[in-house]
């Protein structure tokens, strides 16, 4: 079989290992110059006999395939890739490819925020209960990993994203989380129903006897629910319903008529954001055959990811907050809420075709002073204009030194951009370094003075 693949980043080198095992004849397609290709790429593809098309995707070199498998970064309305379908050349996504090659259970998260998290707990709780995990996907370890590895897993844990999710193909997890829905990447899916139409794809080869666990708090995930028949439908979240039910610092599952009580205070995930992770995690993992004791003991040994709201320092009696993984408006009005006091927020980068007047509200309320970078800046202060105070900054370090100086004590520096990173930065991760980095040389400047009167 003649397969074509469309991007070398980390998933795509781990699809075309895979399918060189599987004998398969591969060829590579990438829209980078050969000049911005790494020679460990270069020679991979050598070595391995793989043709490789730098530069672009042109039908010429694609065409000719039995099947074409993108990367989740390949935008799914290229010319080409229409074409493609129009002859009936299969188009699909990592997870088609992979997902009916697994014998294991498969437990897939989705939602707009907190994927990460809630798949890496997921595990983490698994591991307790002694089972071998495998986690990935989304999260950065590509499922073609598992089906390489020299033994197989126990269960299968995968983040996965709208993008995955659109060439997903016949995937079909045992369980399917979708943990909530606020617009993101909508200058991929158009407009929020396509996002929408693509999040709730991880159900639909469901069968009867798998689960779907949803955000009982989130209106869209309710409506969706209530559709669903032919599968066991759990919701997490406040309300009375709710399978898995969120209270203070605690979380409360009943699956069989009996209440089961899970303690959060002293753990990392105390607080309204965590409760939540903790209370869908924990449904998915009585569901796959935890006990309460093993998932207790994994919610206190877990420690989130860097970057999610994660406190720096303080300063001068001023609190510093990398929260670089929130790129979008929810994820930016989950962590206002988390503070009492007044936020400097810092926001800003690359623009997905989010709708920053949500954010309007919660600004005005909570945040004493907004300073902006990035290209979507203009974008965001004309959505905020008249709610609060706006600096502008052309760099990370030069934002902080405005949020430093602005701030008092017993105000919080926040970063949590509601953008993508890739105008100024590598990735989330290296913007919240520079910003952390840049904290830091905070500490050297001179405390301000009270001026009087």
């Amino acid at each position: 079989m003649q397969v074509a693949v469309m991007g070398l980043g980390i998933s795509g080198r781990a699809a075309v290992r895979y399918l060189l095992g599987c004998g398969a004849r591969v060829s590579v397609s990438d829209a980078r110059p050969a000049s911005g290709m790494k020679q460990e790429e270069l020679d991979f593809l050598s070595a391995a006999g793989v043709r490789l098309e730098c530069g672009g995707h042109t039908a010429a070199f694609l065409l000719p395939a039995d099947m074409i498998m993108v990367s989740p970064g390949i935008p799914f309305d290229l010319p080409v890739l229409q074409e493609a379908k129009k002859r009936g050349i299969p188009v699909v996504g990592e997870l088609a490819v992979a997902g009916p090659a697994i014998s294991a259970p498969i437990i897939a998260i989705t939602g707009t925020n907190g994927k990460t998290t809630v798949t890496s707990l997921i595990g983490e709780l698994l591991r307790q209960a002694g089972k071998k995990v495998f986690v990935g996907g989304n999260i950065g370890i590509p499922l073609f990993d598992h089906l390489c590895a020299p033994e197989p897993a126990d269960v299968v844990v995968l983040e996965v994203s709208s993008f995955q999710l659109e060439t997903a193909g016949d995937f079909r997890p045992d369980i399917a989380l979708l943990l909530n829905i606020t617009p993101d990447h909508l200058d991929r899916h158009g407009d929020l129903a396509g996002y929408v139409a693509a999040k709730r794809r991880i159900f639909v080869n469901q069968r009867a006897g798998d689960i779907a666990i949803l955000a009982g708090d989130d209106p869209l995930c309710r409506e969706m629910a209530a559709g669903f028949t032919g599968r066991k439908t759990h919701l997490f979240g406040h309300q009375a319903d709710c399978r898995a039910r969120v209270g203070r610092d605690r979380v409360v599952v009943d699956l069989d008529g009996g209440n089961e009580t899970y303690e959060l205070a002293g753990t990392a995930l105390a607080g309204t954001t965590g409760s939540l992770n903790a209370a869908a995690a924990t449904l998915a993992a009585r569901c796959a055959g935890c006990s309460p004791a093993e998932i207790q003991k994994g919610l206190a040994r877990f420690v989130p990811g860097p970057h999610r709201l994660a406190r720096v320092c303080e300063i001068n009696g001023v609190a510093y907050y990398d929260d670089s993984k929130a790129t979008n408006t929810g994820a930016v009005l989950s962590a206002l809420s988390q503070f009492a006091g007044k936020v400097i927020l810092i926001a800003g980068g690359r623009d997905k075709g989010d709708d920053y007047g949500l954010l309007r509200a919660a600004v005005g309320d909570k945040v004493k002073r907004l300073v902006l970078i990035g290209e979507a800046a203009g974008k965001i202060a004309a959505a905020m204009q008249g709610a609060v105070a706006i600096d502008y900054a052309t760099s990370m370090e030069e934002a902080v030194r405005i949020a430093a100086g602005a701030a008092g004590p017993g105000d919080t520096v926040l970063l949590s951009p509601s953008c993508s990173s890739f105008d100024m930065f590598d990735s989330y991760g290296h913007r919240g370094k520079v910003f952390v980095a840049a904290v830091e040389g905070v500490k050297t400047l001179p405390a301000k003075k009270e001026s009087a009167g």
